[in-house]
């Protein structure tokens, strides 16, 4: 999943909301510092074990936001829909671009289908993004980077430029639009190191938006029928 899927069922909680976030803000940061679900079970237990009832309620909340990230990543990734989706979109961008027969069109074929649903949601309901953001906003990103600090035992000062980079940037409005897209696309490619895709898969990245809104329910649904969202387009 990417951002915004991951935030919507728990943006109630703010805080919470907020560190789904984290796991792929340190990919960006520092790929050596993970957050882990062992880190995140650890700290939520030794928080709610401390005596006299000092418990640190940000540690948690952004423990439990991982950790929700992490479950909800897994469940997303076992789905028939993504399994199915990605293996045809990789194989599809082969078609494309002959000779490219490495990582590339997995990799591009994965990070597509959780960026559309980020896109849809946008489409469907921009208020749900305005939403988002401005929840980051109100949380303390230094709150959160000490957070984070505590509970992966690697520091970090680079969490807080990151977070307010995030917000400032709100790049997630540009997967609304092809040309945008493969702009943020390319970028994630220069990150891991891959070579850029070219502009001849325009007309290709549109095809893929409807494949992948066509499994969109399916992809929003854990393997045994239950779902995190309020409701799911039909």
């Amino acid at each position: 999943m990417n951002f915004l899927s991951h935030a919507i069922p728990y943006l109630d909680q703010p805080l919470v909301a907020v560190a789904t976030g984290v796991p792929d803000w340190l990919s960006v940061i520092d790929r050596k510092i993970r957050a882990r679900e062992r880190m995140a079970l650890v700290a939520i237990q030794s928080e709610a074990e401390v005596e006299n009832g000092r418990e640190d309620r940000a540690v948690i909340e952004i423990a439990t936001g991982i950790l929700h990230h992490i479950r909800d990543d897994r469940w997303f990734h076992e789905t028939a829909a993504f399994v199915e989706l990605n293996l045809a979109l990789a194989v599809s961008l082969r078609d494309l671009l002959p000779g490219d027969r490495g990582f590339r069109p997995m990799f591009v074929g994965h990070i597509l289908i959780e960026i559309y649903l980020d896109a849809f949601w946008i489409r469907d309901d921009p208020a749900i993004a305005k939403r988002y953001y401005e929840t980051i906003g109100r949380c303390s990103s230094r709150l959160i980077e000490a957070g984070v600090n505590r509970i992966t035992g690697k520091p970090t000062d680079r969490m807080v430029a990151t977070i307010d980079r995030f917000c400032e940037v709100q790049f997630l409005y540009d997967y609304l639009d092809d040309d945008r897209l493969l702009m943020r696309l390319n970028q994630v490619m220069r990150r891991v190191g891959l070579s850029d895709l070219p502009r001849s898969i325009v007309p290709w990245l549109h095809d893929a938006r409807d494949l992948v809104e066509s499994r969109r329910t399916s992809l929003l649904t854990r393997p045994d029928g239950s779902t995190p969202y309020p409701s799911l387009p039909r």
